[in-house]
């Protein structure tokens, strides 16, 4: 298993883990330390199959899609996994979304089955799946459900063992079904799974605005993770911090997948980002490797409990999901001891990773590019005008092409031909350039796509919401620059005639209706908007006028006048 032969090409989710548990089964798996839960890779795998049988109870089978809306929980990973091994898909839900989100996937997906948390913050998951699917209030648990509108969806059940609805099966409850099926059974169905079949599906926003589903396959997922532990020099010894949520590209491939591969252990510090938490878990357990967003690197070093942990093991991980500002990697290299941090770019549609730079590279290179592209992978920097390839050092938008690229979006085959072309280019929507070293740098978007502190929003999504509002006449929603989150959503709104609405009425809309990241920040009303000669509404203009209106010189980093 040398870092430089992806031994995991051709293999599936089963075959791997067969492997890892062969050669690494008494060294730890996985570690939630505020759970005290510590499994090696032999009893990780012993649950893995445990789970596979509970699935097969419920009529789970190759190709069933299942639903996975929790935070970062121990099984979570156990369903990413036994999922794999029966040759189903599972889909990821974000666990922000609320109910118009989470019934739109289980529609779009087609899920069977969806697994789901109790209670997270402001969110009582049992209570809006019941909203939802309302059949759940007078069908037992074990008994297919009935909906209508949802003719796929026959089963729920609790990552927990607690259960206010009916129809919603407890943990317990769920693993009672294992009995009922064999580990041969089982491996009979792994015998049959392909590296190329479908086995993560994982939404993302697209032109249209719509989450779309993007299909991706053992070998995308696999190859991936494989050469992201390429990229830190990750052998079986490291442990792996995974502050960054299960259900995103970032968490379920670099952290659970990359960690598997290696035999490396991955530590779990909480079900969602708490600075503290994440600082106590690199000190205790000897973390040699973190992963987060930018803004997550800002909450620890400028905690003031910083001192108070130790860091002296670390020594690599990956900073992604929005650009790094400088002084931010400075900090992080000196203070938390990340002398081979690394920089990642990518988007779910790659599975995720397109340009990764390494341990080796010049914090210069770390900083100012998203390093090259990592091996197996193509990448373009494309005339989006023209469709030729650009000079170095010429903007244009980038193209990836390799094993990485999804398989498409589910059941969007219109979608699919926007974003990969005939030959198996990924068209990215973003802009970059290539320096003669053969790195990349990200300048810009053609998408309209807003990054708010690693968590990819499209405009159009907001946009199509907020009409629904009676008062609501037009809507423009842009992206405003941020000192923490790098950016913030806005919405410029046209109200209608004799109509009056405020800020706090627009965001009370909004709230428990879709997800508290994509609710605006800042709430404009304008009489017109800024148009070109053509008629068409210029953005920029308006993200040029909330940073005046919002006094955002600083996060623009611009001078105040």
């Amino acid at each position: 298993m040398s870092n430089e032969t992806p031994w995991v090409d051709g293999l599936t989710y089963a075959e791997v883990l067969s492997e890892v548990v062969k050669k690494h089964g008494e060294r730890e798996a996985i570690v939630f330390p505020q759970l005290d839960i510590r499994w090696t890779y032999d009893k990780f795998n012993e649950r893995v199959r445990l789970m596979a049988r509970a699935l097969l109870d419920l009529g789970v089978k190759k190709g069933t899609h299942v639903g996975i809306w929790a935070t970062n929980w121990p099984e979570w990973v156990l369903s990413q996994m036994s999922t794999g091994l029966i040759g189903a898909v599972l889909v990821n839900v974000n666990p922000a979304y609320r109910k118009q989100e989470l019934a739109y996937i289980i529609g779009q997906a087609e899920l069977s089955v969806l697994i789901i948390t109790d209670v997270h913050k402001t969110s009582d998951y049992q209570a809006i799946t019941a909203e939802v699917v309302p059949e759940l209030n007078s069908t037992p648990f074990g008994t297919p459900i009935e909906n209508p509108d949802y003719p796929n969806l026959k089963h729920v059940v609790s990552i927990k063992d607690q259960s206010n609805v009916q129809g919603i099966g407890t943990w317990t409850q769920f693993i009672l079904g294992a009995p009922n099926h064999t580990d041969e059974e089982v491996d009979a169905l792994s015998a049959q799974v392909s590296p190329q079949d479908p086995v993560n599906m994982q939404y993302t926003s697209g032109t249209t605005g719509a989450p779309k589903g993007a299909m991706l396959s053992h070998r995308n997922l696999l190859m991936n993770g494989f050469y992201g532990g390429v990229c830190q020099k990750i052998t079986e010894i490291d442990r792996v911090c995974v502050p960054v949520p299960f259900y995103h590209c970032f968490g379920c491939v670099m952290g659970t997948l990359m960690s598997m591969i290696y035999g490396a252990t991955m530590v779990s510090p909480a079900e969602a980002f708490d600075p503290v938490a994440n600082m106590k878990a690199i000190s205790d357990e000897g973390c040699t490797v973190v992963y987060g967003v930018p803004t997550m690197f800002s909450a620890q070093v400028n905690d003031p409990s910083f001192s108070d942990f130790n860091f002296s093991t670390m020594r690599t991980g990956i900073m992604a999901g929005s650009p790094c500002p400088i002084e931010l990697m400075k900090q992080v290299i000196a203070k938390m001891n990340l002398n081979e941090i690394v920089i990642a770019y990518g988007q779910t549609e790659a599975s995720p990773i397109i340009t990764m730079s390494h341990t080796t590279d010049s914090v210069d290179v770390r900083v100012n590019t998203v390093g090259g592209a990592i091996p197996g992978i193509d990448v373009r920097i494309v005339d989006p005008e023209t469709g030729e390839d650009c000079p170095i050092g010429e903007q244009g938008e980038l193209w990836s092409r390799g094993h990485g690229v999804m398989l498409g979006y589910y059941n969007m085959p219109e979608a699919t031909a926007n974003s990969v072309t005939p030959d198996g280019w990924l068209k990215t929507g973003d802009l970059a350039t290539e320096t003669p070293e053969h790195n990349f740098k990200i300048t810009g978007r053609i998408k309209d796509l807003i990054i708010r502190g690693g968590e990819n929003i499209y405009p159009r999504e907001i946009e199509e919401f907020l009409l629904t509002h009676p008062d609501i006449l037009e809507v423009q929603v842009v992206g405003l620059p941020d000192v923490k989150f790098i950016e913030q959503v806005s919405a410029w709104l046209k109200v209608r005639p004799d109509c009056s609405l405020t800020e706090d009425e627009v965001k009370a809309f909004c709230k428990e209706k879709i997800a508290h990241y994509k609710i605006p920040h800042y709430v404009a009303i304008v009489d017109e908007f800024p148009l070109t000669v053509t008629g068409k509404i210029q953005k920029f203009v308006l993200r040029d006028m909330g940073i005046e209106k919002f006094n955002l010189q600083e996060a623009a980093g611009t001078q105040t006048a």
